[in-house]
């Protein structure tokens, strides 16, 4: 089978901002590690402050906002996801960036720290996915390669008319097997997983302003009437509520 990317999409459409912190108001930090040149990576999305570490300890503090409460991405990862980093690996370098932008703060910096975390962040999961050292959930079935390509098609096209057949087939697997499996690794069945992923992205569009029935019709729902009865029964606002001011 060809090789799918699990994370692209959710970057695209959930991005983060990062700006240096305060160790007690950051969620992200770079920790001296044991050894010499070695650190640790502590991400935190739930929570900041540095869980009583030793300040000496602390080499970079950054807060990631996620930009959005109902990022998928940012729900499925664990309270405190940690990776150490020894000298030579290919996330040092990253963390010599990291420190650079830091130590010597220059035109750019805000944009450069917000590339180089997402950079971070991106193959802290990737590494996770792949040792299938994730929880329950989303991350859970990304690390499934199977269920990763019905996963991945959900979030690439969000807007097909996805049966649980059609999923299973994504997958390479039989109609019984994949919803089994499915609700196993994810927690939760395929459509009820579908729903959500569509619903995050029509509150993120409605937010920014779209137009109802357009933000519908690209998200699979029969009109724009469907799509506000499941966002009054999901939020307990119509979606005028969404809209920017």
């Amino acid at each position: 089978m060809t090789q799918i990317d699990r994370l692209s999409a959710l970057m695209a459409r959930f991005a983060l901002r990062v700006e240096v912190s305060t160790a007690q108001e950051a969620n992200l930090f770079v920790l001296q590690g044991k050894g010499d040149g070695a650190h640790v990576i502590r991400l935190t999305p739930r929570k900041t402050g540095p869980a009583r570490r030793d300040p000496r300890e602390i080499r970079a503090a950054l807060r990631i906002d996620w930009a959005d409460a109902e990022n998928p991405l940012a729900a499925a990862l664990p309270d405190v996801l940690e990776q150490s980093v020894d000298p030579g690996s290919d996330l040092d370098p990253i963390l010599g960036l990291i420190r650079a932008e830091i130590d010597a703060p220059r035109c750019g910096g805000a944009s450069v720290l917000g590339r180089l975390a997402e950079i971070l962040i991106v193959r802290l999961l990737r590494a996770r996915i792949e040792a299938g050292a994730v929880p329950r959930g989303m991350l859970g079935g990304l690390a499934d390669p199977r269920l990763a390509r019905a996963l991945v098609a959900m979030h690439d096209r969000p807007g097909e008319a996805w049966s649980n057949d059609a999923l299973a087939r994504a997958a390479g697997m039989s109609r019984s097997r994949f919803i089994a499996q499915f609700g196993r690794a994810v927690g939760l069945s395929p459509q009820a997983y579908l729903r959500g992923w569509r619903l995050a992205l029509a509150r993120q569009d409605l937010t920014r302003g779209d137009r109802i029935d357009s933000v519908a019709r690209r998200y699979g729902y029969g009109s724009g009437e469907a799509l506000a009865h499941m966002v009054r029964r999901e939020t307990g606002a119509p979606p005028r509520a969404l809209r920017p001011a």
